[in-house]
């Protein structure tokens, strides 16, 4: 099964909301991919901060699950938004060629520039969620095709 994501910078007391919303980069900045899932997420996180994977994964339980949609919503972690926000051009690549390499990337058949694009865009959102002290929230739904 499939997962479409979007992930949005947001006010923390929209989780609720973004949580119920059919289509979040409608009502919020962000961007919308597919298969981006909670393993990938945590994969991220653990090359962002250095965190062994066990320990990412335990910062991406839902903040909120909505019951009529089945949509889920997280929150990343701060230190990953953090290090998203301060994160140049040269060390984006270098980050992008490190995910690509990784199991979850890798076998879900991701190519290196979709790697790298995804990654220029939630550093442009970090560093969007830093300068209007928001946070960023990844929305996920399951897809039957």
């Amino acid at each position: 099964m499939s997962v479409l994501t979007h992930i949005v910078v947001a006010d923390k007391e929209d989780i609720e909301a973004i949580g119920e919303s059919l289509q979040p980069t409608d009502e919020w900045s962000g961007i919308e991919m597919r298969d981006v899932d909670t393993a990938k997420i945590a994969t991220l996180h653990s090359l962002l901060t250095g965190d062994l994977f066990d320990d990412a994964l335990s910062h991406y339980e839902p903040v909120y699950v909505s019951a009529f949609e089945g949509a889920l919503v997280l929150r990343l972690a701060d230190e990953a938004t953090a290090r998203l926000a301060e994160l140049d051009d040269d060390t984006l690549a270098e980050v992008a060629v490190e995910l690509a390499a990784t199991e979850e990337f890798e076998s879900a058949g991701w190519e290196d520039e979709a790697i790298a694009a995804m990654l220029a865009e939630l550093a442009e959102l970090a560093r969007r969620a830093d300068a209007e002290e928001q946070a960023l929230f990844v929305w996920m739904h399951p897809l039957r095709t």
